[in-house]
């Protein structure tokens, strides 16, 4: 005798996008018209159009933004910072992060319903190619026209087109408007590399936007892992109220001069349902395909689809609108919610100091840096006239938009004198020069072993910068420089 052994399922789906027996479930959400799609296509339209344009945007003849990577140099609204930019760097993505946890807070996850560009494009791009060739979706999310070879291959050509756009305005971001023209007006075999950047960037596109689409949210986001850290029970979330729609079903509600009466083998009558008729409306518009009745849920983006498709329902069965809306989870129990709490002003706060910190570094730093780093090796070195050398590195770095030529000098201090193998240095824009050099004072100028001497900088124009600096010698002339490192 044999014996089965059948594999049992999950109770419920893992994900959203998984049917019960793991294959995947694609989503075709219906289209539900409403003030917040209204809304959600005005804020889409004017990213779209910042997305496209910026790169085209110059200030002072600096990029709107650039982040050239290959170059090390990033450009933010004009303003260029070089990996010398550490701890502006660093200020600038902590205000980024601490600025995403606050407007988390309070608005929930505003920024993945309206302003993520995943779905910008997604929604307002890729699904209504869709619908223009396939049509609206019917209920269950079949295609409204017949799928045919001919419309299925015009539909991905398109978006294939509409790829490539995409992937060329995302390399400007990165290479440079200008390198971008040069890359397109000439032969790929002229620059393959570049071309396989562009064909891999615009394969990376449609693999996102045509097959993997709204799993980017679910599987690949860390974001809506992060709710239960980022989220309170005040913050403002899509909610579904269930002590006004429950139970839910299909049938006739009371009216307000109506009572409901019992009815036999104590069934519940009709009269006693929730507002919600069960229509499904909600998870059939829901573009990452879940039931926002079961509560909160990771893979809520906050489009707030739901809440026009329902109050639309509610509009028909005339019962008030609101029914899903945008509430939190405190006052969706019936609590009174709180709008002031620790973290809205523990955020803004730290967002505050990191802004005013970020803007005081940033108005202190000029268009040239300038930095004496002391060369490995012994300490000094007694050339065959008698002086004493110490062996340095001198690295200037030019902020500005045009070469600049630097001179170098003793300014003060010991008796001293500088050996470089160019001065002055010539420094191309927005670059640096690291160059060894030599500073040379007699045996006489150290006491004690040591002596202090100030470098000076200066462009000649309008760059002067004095760098004091330790300088290292015999204790008694003749002594071995080995014997006498600091």
């Amino acid at each position: 005798m044999t014996t089965g052994y059948a594999l049992a399922g999950p109770p419920e789906r893992v994900l959203s996008t998984l049917n019960p027996d793991g294959s995947r479930r694609w989503l075709n959400p219906r289209l539900s018209p409403g003030r917040f799609l209204r809304a959600r296509r005005i804020v889409a339209g004017v990213l779209l159009a910042i997305f496209t344009f910026a790169p085209y945007v110059t200030i002072g003849g600096r990029p709107l933004i650039l982040l050239d990577i290959v170059h090390r140099e990033f450009t933010v609204f004009g303003t260029t910072f070089l990996p010398t930019d550490t701890v502006l760097l660093a200020l600038l993505l902590i205000g980024v992060i601490v600025a995403i946890f606050l407007v988390t807070a309070v608005f929930g996850r505003a920024w993945c319903g309206y302003a993520c560009p995943q779905t910008v494009y997604m929604e307002f791009v890729y699904r209504p190619l869709d619908r223009l060739f396939d049509g609206p979706p019917r209920r269950g999310g079949m295609p409204g026209r017949k799928r045919t070879t001919l419309r299925t291959a015009t539909k991905y050509v398109t978006c294939l087109l509409v790829s490539m756009l995409l992937a060329h305005t995302f390399l400007a971001y990165f290479v440079g408007i200008d390198a971008l023209r040069e890359w397109v007006m000439r032969s790929p075999i002229e620059h393959p590399t570049s071309f396989l950047v562009m064909a891999g960037t615009t394969a990376l596109m449609m693999f996102d936007f045509g097959y993997f689409r709204e799993q980017t949210c679910i599987v690949a986001c860390p974001y809506g892992r992060l709710q239960s850290v980022l989220l309170d029970r005040d913050s403002l979330i899509v909610s579904y109220d269930p002590r006004r729609g429950e139970p839910r079903g299909k049938g006739r509600r009371l009216h307000a001069d109506e009572v409901a009466t019992p009815t036999i083998a104590g069934r519940t009558p009709t009269a006693h349902l929730g507002d919600c008729v069960d229509c499904e409306l909600c998870v059939e518009t829901c573009p990452t395909g879940i039931d926002i009745r079961d509560g909160l849920r990771m893979e809520c983006i906050g489009c707030a689809q739901c809440i026009d498709a329902c109050d639309a329902v509610m509009a028909k069965i005339g019962r008030p609108a609101g029914l899903i809306r945008y509430s939190s989870q405190a006052r969706i129990a019936g609590a009174k919610g709180r709008l002031l709490r620790a973290r809205i002003f523990v955020y803004p706060a730290v967002l505050l100091i990191v802004s005013t910190v970020f803007i005081v570094v940033l108005s202190g730093k000029g268009d040239t840096d300038v930095s004496l780093l002391r060369a490995p090796g012994l300490p000094f070195a007694e050339l065959p006239n008698g002086e004493i050398s110490n062996q340095t590195r001198l690295k200037i770095t030019n902020r500005g938009g045009v070469p600049r030529s630097y001179h170098v000098e003793v300014a003060g201090g010991a008796p001293a004198r500088v050996v470089l193998d160019e001065n002055p240095l010539v420094v191309a824009a927005r670059s640096s020069e690291t160059r060894p050099m030599l500073i040379v004072a007699p045996v006489s100028a150290f006491v004690g072993g040591k002596a202090e001497t100030l470098v000076r900088v200066t462009d000649g124009a309008t760059f002067s910068s004095e760098t004091g600096y330790h300088l290292f010698g015999p204790a008694n002339p003749g002594g071995d420089p080995s014997a006498q490192a600091p």
